[in-house]
Protein backbone atom coordinates (compact mmCIF):
# COMPACT_ATOMS: atom_id res chain seq x y z
CA UNK A 1 0.00 0.00 0.00
CA UNK A 2 1.65 3.48 -1.27
CA UNK A 3 2.43 5.40 1.60
CA UNK A 4 0.41 8.80 0.62
CA UNK A 5 -2.78 6.56 0.20
CA UNK A 6 -2.19 5.26 3.80
CA UNK A 7 -1.81 9.14 4.72
CA UNK A 8 -4.45 10.35 3.24
CA UNK A 9 -6.99 7.70 4.10
CA UNK A 10 -6.42 8.80 7.76
CA UNK A 11 -7.00 12.46 7.06
CA UNK A 12 -10.45 13.34 6.80
CA UNK A 13 -11.82 15.25 3.65
CA UNK A 14 -13.58 18.35 5.34
CA UNK A 15 -16.00 19.84 3.35
CA UNK A 16 -13.53 34.51 -5.60
CA UNK A 17 -13.44 37.17 -6.57
CA UNK A 18 -10.73 39.66 -5.88
CA UNK A 19 -10.45 41.42 -2.19
CA UNK A 20 -7.92 44.06 -2.20
CA UNK A 21 -6.18 44.76 0.94
CA UNK A 22 -8.35 47.62 3.96
CA UNK A 23 -5.10 49.03 4.25
CA UNK A 24 -3.20 51.27 2.05
CA UNK A 25 0.32 52.26 2.10
CA UNK A 26 1.09 56.24 1.91
CA UNK A 27 1.13 56.58 -1.40
CA UNK A 28 -1.71 54.79 -2.41
CA UNK A 29 -1.11 51.64 -3.17
CA UNK A 30 -2.27 48.66 -1.66
CA UNK A 31 -0.33 47.48 1.55
CA UNK A 32 -1.83 44.27 1.31
CA UNK A 33 -2.57 42.02 -1.61
CA UNK A 34 -4.50 38.59 -1.05
CA UNK A 35 -3.58 36.01 -3.46
CA UNK A 36 -5.35 33.15 -2.22
CA UNK A 37 -7.63 32.86 1.68
CA UNK A 38 -9.15 29.66 0.57
CA UNK A 39 -12.45 31.42 2.68
CA UNK A 40 -14.82 30.31 -0.47
CA UNK A 41 -13.77 26.52 0.03
CA UNK A 42 -13.73 26.76 -3.66
CA UNK A 43 -11.68 27.79 -6.81
CA UNK A 44 -10.40 30.36 -8.21
CA UNK A 45 -7.83 32.20 -6.00
CA UNK A 46 -8.87 35.77 -4.85
CA UNK A 47 -6.88 36.91 -8.00
CA UNK A 48 -9.07 34.42 -10.17
CA UNK A 49 -5.98 32.02 -11.09
CA UNK A 50 -6.16 28.19 -10.63
CA UNK A 51 -4.46 25.72 -8.23
CA UNK A 52 -3.74 22.40 -7.67
CA UNK A 53 -0.92 19.65 -6.45
CA UNK A 54 1.34 17.98 -8.54
CA UNK A 55 4.45 15.72 -8.64
CA UNK A 56 8.02 14.56 -10.46
CA UNK A 57 6.44 10.85 -11.47
CA UNK A 58 3.04 10.35 -11.12
CA UNK A 59 3.69 6.65 -12.16
CA UNK A 60 5.24 6.44 -8.67
CA UNK A 61 2.64 4.61 -6.11
CA UNK A 62 5.17 5.99 -3.64
CA UNK A 63 5.21 9.47 -4.00
CA UNK A 64 2.29 12.28 -4.71
CA UNK A 65 0.48 15.36 -3.43
CA UNK A 66 -3.11 15.95 -2.50
CA UNK A 67 -4.80 19.33 -2.02
CA UNK A 68 -8.09 19.86 -0.24
CA UNK A 69 -9.96 22.75 1.82
CA UNK A 70 -10.60 22.26 5.32
CA UNK A 71 -12.51 23.89 7.14
CA UNK A 72 -11.89 22.35 10.88
CA UNK A 73 -7.79 23.38 10.66
CA UNK A 74 -8.28 26.70 9.58
CA UNK A 75 -6.51 29.70 10.32
CA UNK A 76 -9.34 32.13 12.24
CA UNK A 77 -13.09 32.00 12.90
CA UNK A 78 -14.52 31.20 9.71
CA UNK A 79 -13.44 29.73 6.24
CA UNK A 80 -11.25 27.62 4.56
CA UNK A 81 -7.55 26.48 4.48
CA UNK A 82 -5.57 24.58 2.32
CA UNK A 83 -4.37 20.87 2.87
CA UNK A 84 -1.42 19.53 1.76
CA UNK A 85 -0.79 15.47 1.87
CA UNK A 86 2.16 14.83 0.84
CA UNK A 87 4.62 11.55 0.15
CA UNK A 88 8.50 12.37 -1.03
CA UNK A 89 9.63 8.58 0.55
CA UNK A 90 10.45 6.83 -2.41
CA UNK A 91 13.30 4.87 -3.20
CA UNK A 92 13.15 7.25 -6.67
CA UNK A 93 14.03 10.87 -7.06
CA UNK A 94 10.64 12.95 -5.40
CA UNK A 95 9.37 16.01 -5.37
CA UNK A 96 6.14 17.82 -5.70
CA UNK A 97 3.70 20.16 -4.04
CA UNK A 98 1.37 23.42 -5.12
CA UNK A 99 1.11 25.15 -7.55
CA UNK A 100 -0.80 28.64 -8.22
CA UNK A 101 -1.37 31.04 -10.69
CA UNK A 102 -1.08 34.15 -10.20
CA UNK A 103 -2.46 35.64 -13.65
CA UNK A 104 1.01 37.74 -14.60
CA UNK A 105 1.13 39.79 -11.71
CA UNK A 106 2.72 43.27 -11.07
CA UNK A 107 4.58 42.28 -7.67
CA UNK A 108 7.30 44.65 -7.97
CA UNK A 109 5.82 47.02 -5.76
CA UNK A 110 5.52 45.08 -3.01
CA UNK A 111 8.33 44.04 -0.60
CA UNK A 112 7.55 40.52 0.79
CA UNK A 113 5.93 37.33 0.20
CA UNK A 114 4.02 35.99 2.82
CA UNK A 115 1.77 33.18 3.94
CA UNK A 116 0.22 31.64 6.82
CA UNK A 117 1.33 27.98 7.49
CA UNK A 118 1.51 25.13 9.95
CA UNK A 119 2.52 21.32 10.06
CA UNK A 120 -0.19 18.62 11.39
CA UNK A 121 1.11 17.41 14.75
CA UNK A 122 -0.86 13.71 14.61
CA UNK A 123 -0.04 13.02 10.93
CA UNK A 124 3.68 14.80 10.93
CA UNK A 125 5.15 16.78 8.71
CA UNK A 126 8.73 18.41 7.23
CA UNK A 127 9.98 21.46 9.34
CA UNK A 128 11.66 22.51 5.88
CA UNK A 129 9.56 23.26 2.36
CA UNK A 130 10.55 25.51 -0.47
CA UNK A 131 8.77 28.31 -2.22
CA UNK A 132 9.39 29.70 -5.35
CA UNK A 133 7.42 32.53 -7.79
CA UNK A 134 7.85 31.65 -11.54
CA UNK A 135 7.01 34.65 -13.91
CA UNK A 136 6.07 34.55 -17.64
CA UNK A 137 9.33 33.73 -18.61
CA UNK A 138 9.48 30.32 -16.86
CA UNK A 139 12.35 32.21 -14.87
CA UNK A 140 12.40 31.12 -10.95
CA UNK A 141 13.22 32.54 -7.78
CA UNK A 142 13.68 30.95 -4.73
CA UNK A 143 13.59 30.44 -0.59
CA UNK A 144 13.82 27.82 2.04
CA UNK A 145 11.16 28.15 4.81
CA UNK A 146 12.47 26.49 7.95
CA UNK A 147 11.14 26.40 11.08
CA UNK A 148 7.51 25.32 10.74
CA UNK A 149 6.02 23.78 13.64
CA UNK A 150 2.24 22.08 14.59
CA UNK A 151 1.30 26.12 15.28
CA UNK A 152 0.28 28.78 12.93
CA UNK A 153 2.97 31.00 12.12
CA UNK A 154 2.77 33.94 9.98
CA UNK A 155 5.72 33.75 7.67
CA UNK A 156 6.79 36.66 5.37
CA UNK A 157 9.72 36.50 2.86
CA UNK A 158 11.70 39.40 1.92
CA UNK A 159 11.56 39.42 -2.06
CA UNK A 160 14.61 40.88 -1.69
CA UNK A 161 15.69 37.36 -0.05
CA UNK A 162 14.69 34.95 -3.33
CA UNK A 163 17.38 33.52 -4.80
CA UNK A 164 17.00 33.85 -8.86
CA UNK A 165 16.01 35.26 -11.78
CA UNK A 166 12.13 35.89 -11.67
CA UNK A 167 11.13 38.83 -12.91
CA UNK A 168 8.72 39.98 -10.03
CA UNK A 169 7.15 42.74 -12.22
CA UNK A 170 5.54 39.78 -14.35
CA UNK A 171 4.50 36.55 -12.34
CA UNK A 172 3.23 33.66 -13.18
CA UNK A 173 3.19 31.43 -10.78
CA UNK A 174 3.50 30.68 -6.82
CA UNK A 175 4.81 26.80 -6.21
CA UNK A 176 5.35 24.90 -2.81
CA UNK A 177 8.03 22.22 -3.13
CA UNK A 178 8.80 19.16 -0.86
CA UNK A 179 12.09 17.38 -2.20
CA UNK A 180 13.20 14.40 -0.86
CA UNK A 181 16.69 15.61 -0.07
CA UNK A 182 15.72 18.36 2.28
CA UNK A 183 12.56 17.16 3.95
CA UNK A 184 12.42 16.49 7.83
CA UNK A 185 9.48 14.61 7.09
CA UNK A 186 9.47 12.10 4.02
CA UNK A 187 5.68 12.08 4.20
CA UNK A 188 2.77 14.28 5.87
CA UNK A 189 0.45 16.96 6.30
CA UNK A 190 0.42 21.28 6.07
CA UNK A 191 -2.12 23.67 5.76
CA UNK A 192 -1.80 27.21 4.14
CA UNK A 193 -4.04 30.08 4.55
CA UNK A 194 -3.48 33.72 3.66
CA UNK A 195 -1.06 33.33 1.10
CA UNK A 196 -0.56 37.44 0.18
CA UNK A 197 2.09 39.74 -1.04
CA UNK A 198 2.65 42.77 1.56
CA UNK A 199 4.63 46.18 1.84
CA UNK A 200 6.64 47.32 4.46
CA UNK A 201 5.34 50.34 6.89
CA UNK A 202 6.56 53.38 5.74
Amino acid sequence: MCGLRQLSAAVLILSAEFIPSTALAGGGEPKTLMVADFNSGTKPNNLGGDFGSWIRDPTDPMQGCIEAFDGTDRFGPSGYALRLIYSVDSEKPAFGGLWMRLQNLNAAHFDNLAFRARGDGRMGFTSIFKVELKDAMDQSSHYYVRGLTDQWQDISIPLKDLQGTANFGRLKEFVVVFEDTTATAKKGVIYLDDVRFTRNAP
